[in-house]
């Protein structure tokens, strides 16, 4: 097991613990745990902040599950895929983002491609669910699914929103290694499924 792949599971297990803790001892061991992981997280997570790492430790209350992404699948009338340019790194990923609150699925797909690509689309069809810490994504604190829904788009006029410095449709073929993809959002297997999904729209929805 990896490090931060074993921290992660005893941050939600002490985050679970202290929810349901009844005896002010076993609680205190509890947060002297969570102390202990807190420093294992700034020593070995050294692309986060302090007030991040608190963030993360304090976010996540109650019975803890997996945050869920959700990316939007979308081509157009030359079967180019769009991607959208991250303001924050410059890479380049699938639109979508944490899903809200309140929203479903495809409602967080509508929303996010609107926000970051100022289109309307229509999803029609789950692609993929997959569990970001069983594929071959880089090492994440946050335990996550990714929801990839394949989406219509009722026009192809594609500008930048808030969050996003380029927005542009892609041939395969230009999705290369060596292109500048977000890994952390979506990885170059999810794109081929992408293409391949577009092109043989697929009977079943790929999962875990």
């Amino acid at each position: 097991m990896e490090l931060i792949e074993g921290i992660t599971k005893l941050k939600t297990l002490v985050n679970t613990s202290l929810t349901y803790v009844r005896d002010v001892y076993d609680e205190e061991r509890l947060i002297e745990m969570q102390d202990i992981l807190k420093k294992l997280t700034t020593t070995y997570a050294t692309n986060l902040t302090e007030a991040e790492i608190e963030r993360y430790f304090s976010s996540d209350v109650g019975y803890v599950t997996p945050k869920v992404d959700v990316r939007a699948v979308v081509f157009n009338q030359e079967n180019e895929l769009l991607l959208v340019q991250e303001k924050s790194d410059h890479t380049w990923a699938l639109p979508g983002g944490w899903a809200d609150v309140g929203f479903s699925p495809s409602e967080i797909a509508k929303k996010e491609t609107m926000e970051e690509a100022n289109i309307s689309v229509n999803p029609v069809y789950l692609m993929k669910v997959v569990d970001k810490a069983k594929h071959d994504y880089p090492d994440s604190l946050e335990y996550v699914y990714k929801f990839f829904i394949y989406c219509e788009a009722d026009s192809f006029d594609v500008s930048t929103g808030l969050e996003t410095s380029a927005v542009s449709f892609y041939k395969q073929e230009q999705l290369t290694e060596g292109f500048n993809l977000s890994l952390e959002r979506n990885t170059f297997e999810d794109i081929r499924d992408a293409f391949d999904y577009h092109a043989n729209r697929w009977n079943e929805t790929k999962f875990d």
